[in-house]
């Protein structure tokens, strides 16, 4: 058994929080465990996720991320804006401007003057095998959704990952811990699902309460925000830009007859730092 020292620098977009290592996969075996290792919060560094930024083939960056629970996600839109401000803030890349590859694409990114980020998040994909959502192909706008007894109202929307956005219709509470994960694994989702709990302030305003998949309640979800928008436009409750008010705080979302989804946001460096892990015979033993 040895020791090896791992370098990271630890970014976040509204709470939304990931260990970045800068260098890439360092070699240490299956990055599931890596992530669930370094994603403790309390046997590791903490996180949402973990990302790993490389070099493309055909130039600049890409980022792979994956879940506190070690499974690989396509997209993440904070993970996006962290990463676009990290490599610029570091020298990696010039700026403002900065494209990144993804699972689910090449987003591009712009540093904004005030230090905001803005991503250009691309199409709503909107058909339910790509989302994917179970049953015959169709638009899923406003249907129904029955877990544990209870009925929900849905709008299914992938950003590169895949949303279940419901608008509450009460003043009353939902627990969000309770029904996030009953929804995440319901059968009509059979990719997983992120679920999204809205209440709409006013056509430019809306509250969301996020379970993302593999991760659990987070403070804020990127992507999310976006479907949110989406679906609130399908569904006539919200216009084409408005203010997704997050318990970490808020993005500015839009959507242009015909065009891409734009994310406007802060993204912030925490700290950078040293970790050290337990290796037996060239992969991570300590998990």
């Amino acid at each position: 058994m040895k020791l090896v020292k791992l370098k990271f620098v630890k970014i976040h977009g509204l709470g939304n929080d990931f260990v970045l290592l800068p260098d890439g996969d360092p070699g240490l075996g299956e990055l599931s465990k890596l992530a669930v290792k370094l994603c403790h919060r309390r046997f590791g560094i903490g996180a949402d996720g973990l990302v790993l930024l490389s070099p493309r083939e055909t130039g600049g960056w890409a980022m792979r991320i994956f879940n506190a629970d070690g499974t690989e996600a396509e997209m993440c839109g904070n993970a996006l804006r962290s990463v676009a401000r990290y490599l610029v803030e570091s020298g990696r890349e010039k700026g403002p401007e900065v494209a990144i590859g993804t699972r689910a694409g090449v987003k591009p990114a712009t540093i904004l003057p005030e230090g905001e980020v803005r991503v250009d998040m691309g199409a709503p994909i909107l058909e339910s095998s790509s989302i994917p959502v179970a049953g015959e192909p169709r638009r899923v706008i406003n249907e129904e959704l029955e877990v544990a007894g209870k009925k929900f109202r849905f709008t299914a929307v992938s950003m590169g990952n895949p949303h279940c956005v419901i608008f509450l219709e009460t003043d009353r509470e939902v627990e969000v811990p309770y029904w996030g994960p009953l929804i995440e694994r319901h059968p009509l989702f059979p990719q997983g699902v992120n679920v999204e709990f809205c209440r709409v302030d006013s056509p430019g305003e809306v509250q969301v309460k996020v379970w993302e998949r593999g991760a659990g309640e987070t403070l804020a979800c990127g992507t999310g925000a976006c479907a949110t928008l989406v679906a609130g436009v399908l569904q006539g409750k919200l216009d084409r830009r408005a203010k997704v008010k997050l318990p970490g705080g808020v993005l500015n979302i839009s959507w242009p007859p015909g065009g891409a989804v734009l994310m406007e946001g802060p993204a912030e460096e925490v700290f950078t730092g040293e970790v050290t892990l337990k290796v037996k015979g060239g992969f991570l033993d300590d998990v």
